[in-house]
Parts: structure tokens; C-alpha cells; sequence
């Protein structure tokens, strides 16, 4: 007969019954453990799973109230509320049963114990083990997702040979669990890439998991990541999944993954090579299962030529890499995103239906887009918002700061695009050469060499 795979904990003082249980139960069950001091109870706890707890509800010779044992009983709920906890005592009295379970107890047995019932309480133990564990991290997952339901997200085709290699390539990474590594620029649309890949694989039924990493400081990478037990800092009120344990069965995506520090990148390296976390305040791991799928608008390779990036962490995380030409480079596809944020925005603002006019469409066609598609899908919120006409002129379009220096087909020479960006970056962060370099999206090492390399 195969033996159930499950954790079952005998808290017991009485030698003898302990070694007995094991033994007996040792025949049905993969792992039992048996305790005889519930002083030592809590520690054992914390440092291993189980799927059932069987608790003696006397461990004090002469003493037969169950208070103790009801006393432990509260201590573990204490700290996991989900436990399964089977009381066990050889002077049960129906008083005694109906306080435990009222204390939070599956269920109840006497000594002596007839093996048949005993096993079969222990199985719908287990079974209930189960469905509260996986409640409970439905509830994480809602909990986490309903701060981003408000997110809009679309994939939009599109008509340039450029987009179409990439429809090409999701369809065909989409199938497998390989690592995706997404770049391009800020506003290219990176995230939609990763959330067609999650709608078409076979994970789409289950939770896609956003994280930006460039967000989390030091202090709440692992909280945040990893989650957290009660009590294992001041603010841990309750226990607390983290995102990746939430992206189980899912797909997790890591933003801005160039922004990662190199000292957190070691532990997202090990979580990613062996798919194991654990919560903070905790001793015990847990699997996760997960597809990875990261983004960066960072010339990585550059990033380990500089000692920034981990060549390691690269290797594992870009099994397959998506390019994302920027706007400019694919101006087919501009036309189609125009018309479809039209429709969209006029839509939630409840105005009538809009169009653009021929002049219109060619002034947003030949303009450079440096902030891509998310830079288009504001200028045409922006129109919609202050027009009530039903055509939209070039006059109600307005551009960034780079429209003011005329960055249209006049200045098509990318080392000039480069020293005006550079300039205007500098300008704008006032000299700070750290801040310029943000801007910019590359190191602040990059920035100074292209400074020398231009003359500024």
C-alpha cells in the first residue's frame, strides 16, 4: 500500500503512546513525528510542516481537566490559524470535546483509539488541511490583485514586420515555461508582451503577477518577494504571502529588473534556480511553482561589463529575449494605436465618437515619440479631454518638451539625437549627473563616458 504524503505531529507525554502512534501510523503516512514535552512544541513547529497535529489533552500526572491541552491548542492557532488539530485524551467527556472544538479543533478521540476511525479522521484532516490552505491563498492572491485591477491592458496587434516577429515569437514561447526577457524602452508596452505570453500559455487560467522591482527598497524586498510571518518585525500583524508565493501556478513578471541592486540579486537568483521561498520569520521553505517572465529597459550585458548586473542571474532569466522596437522605428503601427485610444478614450470619458483628421495623422506620424506608446496614449487622453469637437486637428495635439527643438525627420542622425538627449537630460536634472543618468536609463559610468566622448 502507498504511503499518503503527508506531515503528521503526536504531542503526547507519555513515551510509550508515542512510539506506538509512530509506529502505527508510520504504515499509512510518509512522516510522523512525535513530541513528548509540549514545551518543546512551538519550536518544532517553526521549524517543520505538518499536515495534522495530534495533541493529548493532559500532560500534568493528576490533572485531567484538558486545560493544558486546550492551552496549546489556542498557542498553535496562534500562529497558524489553519492548522488541523486532532485532540486526543483517555478521559474524554463530552463537555471537554465541545470546548475544544469551539477552540478551534477538527475534531476529537479517545484513548484507547480504534484504528480504522482514528485513520480515518486523520485522512479528513488532511483533506481539510488542504482546502484551508488553498483558501487562504486564494485570499492572497485577491488581495494583492484587486490593488491592480484598475490596470488597463491590451494587446493590439500590429501591422509593421517588426510587430508581427513579435506576435510570432509569443505564440511560440507562449507554449512552454521558458524564461522571457523583455527589452525595450520606457512606454514600449514591455508589460502587455509579458501578459500576452501568460494569456496564451497554459497558465492563463491562473494568476498573473506583476512586480516592479525599481519600487521596492532594500527593506521591503524580501517582505514584499517572500512575504512574512507574524511578528517577524514590528509591522507583521498577521501573516502575509508574498508575490511570488501568490504567482503559484501562475506567471510571475519582474519589471525594471536592471534596476535590481546587486546585492539583492543573489537571493532572486536562488529563488528563481531552485523555486523555493520562505517567509521572513520563518524557517520553513516552500515550493513555488512559476513561469518567469522579466523586463528591462537596461543594456544588460553592458550592466555586467560594469559590475552592476550578475552574468548568472542574465543566464537564467533570458532563456528567450523579446525585442521591442521603439515607436519611431515602427511608424506603420502608429495609425491603428492612434485609432484604437481614440475609441477607448473617448469611451470613458463619455464623449461622442471622434476622428482624426488628414493633418492630424500626419503631424502624429512624423513626430519621434521618444516616451513610445504609453507618450501616445496620454496625447490623445489629452485631446479627448479638452476637445467636444468630432474632428481632432494638429492643433489639439500637444507634444513633450522635444517637439519645441523641432525632433522630427530634420534630425534623423542618431549621435545627434544622442547629444540633445544627453543635454537636455543634464539640463533638466540640474547638473546632478546621478539624476541625469536615470533620466537617460543608463549608468551614471555610461553617462560620463559619453560626455567625454562628445566634448561636453
Amino acid at each position: 500500500m502507498a504511503l499518503i504524503e503527508s506531515s503528521i505531529l503526536i504531542v503526547d507525554d507519555n513515551d510509550q503512546i508515542c512510539e506506538s502512534l509512530e509506529l502505527f501510523l508510520g504504515r499509512y503516512f510518509s512522516d510522523t513525528t512525535s513530541l513528548s514535552n509540549p514545551n518543546n512544541l512551538i519550536h518544532t513547529l517553526e521549524n517543520k510542516y505538518f499536515d495534522v497535529i495530534l495533541l493529548d489533552m493532559n500532560f500534568s500526572s493528576g490533572r485531567y481537566s484538558g486545560n493544558e491541552g486546550l492551552f496549546w491548542l489556542k498557542e498553535i492557532l496562534k500562529r497558524d490559524k489553519n492548522s488541523v488539530i486532532i485532540l486526543i485524551t483517555a478521559y474524554g467527556k463530552v463537555e471537554l470535546a465541545v470546548n475544544g472544538i469551539k477552540e478551534g479543533a477538527f475534531d476529537f478521540v479517545l484513548k484507547p483509539w480504534e484504528n480504522e476511525k482514528l485513520i480515518s479522521t486523520i485522512k479528513a484532516g488532511i483533506e481539510i488541511r488542504k482546502s484551508r490552505l488553498e483558501i487562504a491563498e486564494l485570499k492572497d492572491q485577491q488581495q494583492i490583485l484587486n490593488s491592480t485591477s484598475d490596470k488597463e491592458f491590451f494587446f493590439l496587434k500590429g501591422t509593421s514586420p517588426e510587430m508581427k516577429e513579435i506576435e510570432q515569437i509569443i505564440s511560440k514561447v507562449a507554449r512552454t515555461d521558458a524564461n522571457i526577457l523583455v527589452h525595450g524602452e520606457n512606454g514600449t508596452g514591455k508589460e502587455i508582451i509579458a501578459r500576452e505570453i501568460h494569456r496564451q500559455s497554459k497558465r492563463n487560467g491562473q494568476v498573473f503577477m506583476s512586480v516592479d522591482l525599481s519600487s521596492l527598497t532594500d527593506s521591503l524586498f524580501e517582505s514584499e518577494l517572500f512575504g512574512y510571518k507574524k511578528g517577524a518585525f514590528t509591522d507583521a500583524k498577521e501573516d502575509r504571502a508574498g508575490k511570488i508565493e501568490v504567482s503559484h501556478k501562475g506567471s510571475l513578471f519582474l519589471d525594471e529588473i536592471g534596476n535590481l541592486p546587486i546585492n539583492l540579486q543573489s537571493k532572486l537568483l536562488t529563488v528563481i534556480q531552485t523555486k523555493t521561498i520562505t517567509r521572513l520569520g520563518s524557517t520553513q521553505s516552500k515550493k513555488i511553482d512559476f513561469r518567469l517572465i522579466c523586463a528591462t529597459n537596461k543594456p544588460l550585458n553592458q550592466k555586467i561589463q560594469e559590475g552592476l548586473f550578475r552574468e548568472d542571474l542574465l543566464y537564467r532569466i533570458n532563456t528567450v529575449q523579446i525585442e521591442i522596437p521603439p515607436l519611431r522605428n515602427r511608424k506603420q503601427d502608429i495609425i491603428p494605436l492612434c485609432e484604437y485610444f481614440l475609441v477607448q478614450q473617448t469611451k470613458k470619458y463619455n464623449k461622442p465618437q471622434m476622428k482624426l483628421s488628414k493633418s492630424a495623422l500626419t503631424k502624429l506620424q512624423d513626430y519621434m515619440w521618444p516616451g513610445n506608446v504609453r507618450e501616445l496614449k496620454h496625447v490623445i487622453e489629452r485631446a479627448v479631454i479638452l476637445n467636444s469637437n468630432s474632428q481632432l486637428k494638429p492643433e489639439d495635439f500637444v507634444f513633450s518638451e522635444l517637439t519645441e527643438n523641432k525632433i522630427t525627420d530634420d534630425i534623423l542622425n542618431l549621435i545627434e539625437l544622442e547629444k540633445l538627449a544627453i543635454k537636455k537630460a543634464v539640463k533638466k536634472a540640474g547638473g546632478n549627473m546621478t539624476k541625469a543618468s536615470e533620466i537617460l536609463g543608463i549608468s551614471r559610468t555610461t553617462l560620463y563616458f559619453k560626455l567625454s566622448k562628445y566634448g561636453f
